[in-house]
């Protein structure tokens, strides 16, 4: 396992220095794809245009998200995706963020009906993508955001509550702590704010993030520690007159 410090990315090539760019590899469903916004394309396009902006060091980051993708999905091309992208030979990406998990949490057909993907299912598949992931190159992973229960169901079928959405994402938070793996839990810090606030920035259908949505969503990956560190580190120095 490829461990990453919640407090430090001082071991990553280009941390301290500007002119050495970093791969990254973003994974997982419509959170890391971008669905619902038009505008900026979700929290990875925006963040990737600012890294080619002049001056910035360049990190390429490859959206690599897919819609409706769960754990499973995701690790059956975890690896190869991992692979394809290091554009130099024997230079595979430095860091992968993950982000799934939201579509295995529904239940089908009623809101009391079966899960989408059981409990303890999850709880195998998820483990072995983390360690598959892991054993890779270290891992970020972001969390899913709460949905809006009164515009459930999802496409007339899919039930998306908080109560199995909380489950699943503490069930992948309690695997990435036990892995050493940084977890950036959205669906906490989004239900603090409030009904009102999160209505503002969910999409009409209740499930995904709107514009709004995606520029508080880049907003607060940024301002994550991981993220943060790994952000400043790429942006321009300033330079000052004597």
């Amino acid at each position: 396992m490829r461990t990453l410090s919640a407090q430090s990315l001082s071991h990553f090539p280009g941390h301290h220095d500007h002119h050495l760019p970093m791969r990254i590899v973003a994974l997982g469903d419509s959170l890391i794809y971008g669905f619902g916004d038009p505008v900026g394309g979700g929290w990875v396009e925006r963040l990737r245009r600012q890294w080619m902006s002049p001056g910035y060091t360049g990190h390429a980051l490859y959206n690599l998200g897919v819609r409706g993708n769960g754990v499973a999905q995701v690790s059956q091309r975890v690896e190869k995706e991992w692979l394809r992208r290091g554009e130099l030979r024997n230079r595979q990406p430095e860091l992968m963020i993950l982000s799934v998990g939201v579509n295995d949490s529904p239940r089908l057909g009623r809101a009391n009906g079966r899960g989408f993907t059981e409990f303890e299912q999850f709880h195998t598949q998820l483990n072995h993508l983390l360690d598959l992931a892991g054993s890779l190159c270290p891992v970020l992973f972001i969390g899913m955001v709460p949905v809006d229960e009164s515009k459930m169901p999802f496409l007339d079928c899919f039930y998306y509550n908080h109560a199995d959405q909380y489950r699943y994402k503490q069930a992948t938070k309690l695997a990435c702590e036990q892995r050493q793996i940084p977890y950036l839990d959205i669906f906490d810090l989004w239900l603090r704010r409030g009904e009102h606030w999160r209505q503002l920035h969910l999409s009409t259908d209740g499930l995904h993030p709107n514009v709004r949505g995606y520029q508080a969503l880049l907003h607060d990956i940024l301002n994550w520690e991981p993220m943060y560190h790994l952000h400043h580190a790429s942006m321009p120095v300033l330079e000052t007159s004597a």
